[in-house]
C-alpha cells in the first residue's frame, strides 16, 4: 500500500510542480505509514525518473502506449485507476491544473473516491481524513471531511515547499492496454521564447488602469528585470492590449506564483480568483479603495505612470544595470 502521485512531465522532463506533488506525497505517507509511488506516462529516460526519488518517491511507474501519446482525460484516468488498484493506493495526489481537473473527477468515479480539490496544506489529521482548502475565491478556508476508502487529493500549485528526502528508487517501465484515443490533434503549436504563465515565480500584471497599450513599455521592461512573466486582467485582453494568453484570473489562467505585481488592476473578484493562490501580492493602484488592497501583503497607492519607471530605475540600481 502507498501513496500514488501522477506526476506529469513536459517532453520528458520534470518541472517544480512534480517535485512539490512528491514532496507533499512524502510528508502524506510519514502520517499515514506508508510509501510514495509516483506514476508518469510517455518516454522518459531513467536518470530523469530518478529524480523523483530525490523528494521522497520510492517507486516510479513509466508506462509507455502509443494510445496515451495523445492526452485522453478517459484513457488517463483509467489507466491512473488501474495502477492505483494494483498498488493498493489508498491516496492519490494529483496536481490542481487543467490537467488534474479533468482526470480526478473520472478517476473519482472508477475507484469510488472523495476529492479534496485545490488542497494547499498537509491534511488536518488522518482519522478523520480532513484536509484544508481556500474557499469563496480565497477570502475563506474550509476543512473538508473525505469519508472514503480511498481519496483523491488535488494540490494546489506552489502551495508546498519542496523537500528534499533522498530515497533509492526503484523504477519499473510497463505497458498497458488501453482503447484508441478519441481526441484526435490536428496540429500542435508550442509557445517558444517565452516565459509561460503557469511555470513563473514572478507574474507582473497590467490592468485598466495602464491606460493604453502604448504605456506597456516600462511593464515588461520591469518583467524583464524580475525574470517574470507578464500578465494582464480580462478587460486588457478584450480590448486587445495584450494577447488572450495573458488573461489571468477565474475565466483566464489561474496561477500561483511566488509573486504577484499588479499595477492598474482594481481587483474584482473573478481575478482574484484566479491569482489567490500567490504567495505574495503587490499592488499599485491609484485608487486607495480598490478591492485589490485587501489581498496584496504590499500595496502602493499612485499612478502607474510614474511609479513603474521609478520602480524599473529601483531594480536596475540593485541588479547592477
Amino acid at each position: 500500500m502507498s501513496v500514488l502521485v501522477y506526476t506529469e512531465n513536459w517532453d520528458g522532463k520534470f518541472k517544480k510542480l512534480s517535485f512539490e506533488l512528491v514532496s507533499y506525497a512524502s510528508k502524506i505517507a510519514e502520517m499515514t505509514g506508508t510509501s510514495v509511488t509516483t506514476v508518469t506516462i510517455g518516454d522518459m529516460a531513467d536518470d530523469e525518473l530518478k529524480t523523483l526519488g530525490r523528494y521522497g518517491a520510492e517507486k516510479v511507474i513509466c508506462i509507455k502506449n502509443d494510445n496515451l501519446s495523445v492526452l485522453d482525460n478517459r484513457n488517463y484516468a483509467t489507466v491512473l485507476a488501474q495502477v492505483a488498484q494494483s498498488e493498493g493506493s489508498k491516496v492519490i495526489i494529483v496536481a490542481n491544473n487543467n490537467r488534474g481537473k479533468a482526470i480526478a473527477p473520472m478517476l473519482s468515479v472508477k475507484l469510488k473516491a472523495a476529492i479534496g480539490a485545490g488542497v494547499s496544506q498537509l491534511p488536518l489529521s488522518i482519522n478523520p481524513f480532513t484536509v484544508y482548502k481556500r474557499t469563496f475565491s480565497g477570502s475563506s478556508f474550509a476543512h473538508v471531511v473525505l469519508k472514503t476508502d480511498v481519496k483523491i487529493i488535488t494540490l494546489a500549485q506552489n502551495s508546498f515547499d519542496i523537500i528534499e528526502s533522498n530515497r533509492d528508487v526503484k523504477i519499473e517501465k510497463i505497458d498497458v492496454q488501453i482503447d484508441v484515443p478519441k481526441t484526435q490533434v490536428k496540429d500542435v503549436q508550442k509557445q517558444t521564447g517565452k516565459l509561460l504563465l503557469t511555470d513563473a515565480e514572478i507574474v507582473v500584471s497590467g490592468g485598466r488602469g495602464m491606460k493604453s497599450p502604448d504605456n506597456w513599455g516600462p511593464l515588461v521592461e520591469l518583467a524583464d528585470l524580475l525574470g517574470a512573466a507578464t500578465a494582464c486582467s480580462r478587460p486588457v485582453s478584450d480590448e486587445g492590449w495584450r494577447p488572450h494568453e495573458e488573461h489571468t484570473g477565474q475565466t483566464g489562467k489561474i496561477i500561483a506564483p511566488n509573486l504577484y505585481i499588479t499595477v492598474g488592476i482594481s481587483g474584482a473578484t473573478q481575478h482574484i480568483a484566479g491569482v489567490s493562490g500567490s504567495k505574495y501580492i503587490v499592488a499599485i493602484n491609484n485608487d486607495k479603495s480598490a478591492p485589490i488592497f485587501e489581498v496584496a501583503q504590499y500595496g502602493l497607492v499612485g499612478d502607474a505612470q510614474k511609479v513603474l519607471p521609478k520602480l524599473v530605475e529601483a531594480v536596475k540600481e540593485i541588479k547592477g544595470k
